[in-house]
């Protein structure tokens, strides 16, 4: 019988109870928040969190020597799912983001920019932006037209003996856009996406590299 390696985790709170002076809430919050002062800290046994598996490896024993198990996704902590599932409400929140009209375009992409900073700004536990703040630099990673999607259909057709009966204009527009909408609702390019960013940052850290390694060349030139 296969031996399998497990890694467990439950998150325990940890809190602390302490007095801020401030102009208002945000501002005591804020305080509180910044407070990296955590002597007095407290437990809270009887609130502990769901457990969930952060790992998996085949064999006794085995856990970080070899590679790892992809382990199906509900087995992870609900709250990961849910933010796992937010990415794919973010898709849906940039596709619905883009109208035909150029009123309705300047109209529901300025609300799909913000909504999606929020949700950006969620997923990276960082403070929601100030809805005053300017739109943020967003990346398409894939973007499809209806008309191309009409297209397709008549190749299709033409490519299929079995569909012959069927003239690509008794396709509707109806028929298109529903099946669109239903395919985007669908997919989930969370990987493709994990991978984009991934990619992004390293070449993000090279650049970065790159241009610090140039400027100390360009002082020990000046020194010398």
């Amino acid at each position: 019988m296969p031996a399998f390696t497990i890694e467990t985790t439950y998150r325990l709170p940890v809190y602390r109870q302490r007095t801020y002076k401030a102009e208002s809430l945000a501002e005591a919050c804020r305080l509180a928040i910044e407070d990296d002062d955590w002597d007095d800290a407290k437990r809270d046994y009887d609130s502990a969190g769901e457990t969930y598996v952060t790992g998996a490896w085949e064999g006794e024993d085995a856990a970080y020597r070899g590679a790892s198990l992809q382990v199906p996704s509900h087995f992870d902590e609900t709250l990961q799912r849910k933010a796992d599932h937010f990415e794919v409400l973010l898709g849906l929140v940039n596709v619905l983001g883009s109208a035909h009209d150029a009123a309705s375009r300047t109209y529901w992409r300025e609300r799909a920019a913000l909504a999606v900073a929020k949700a950006e700004a969620i997923l990276a536990g960082a403070r929601d932006p100030d809805a005053t703040a300017l739109t943020p630099r967003i990346h398409t990673l894939l973007r499809f037209d209806e008309s191309e999607v009409r297209t397709t259909i008549a190749e299709v057709i033409a490519g299929d003996d079995g569909l012959a009966t069927l003239r690509p204009d008794s396709v509707t527009d109806d028929d298109v856009h529903a099946a669109c909408l239903a395919v985007v609702a669908a997919s989930d390019l969370t990987e493709e996406r994990g991978a984009t960013l991934f990619r992004a940052a390293l070449a993000a850290i090279r650049r970065a590299q790159r241009d610090q390694g140039e400027a100390k060349k360009r002082g020990q030139e000046k020194e010398e």
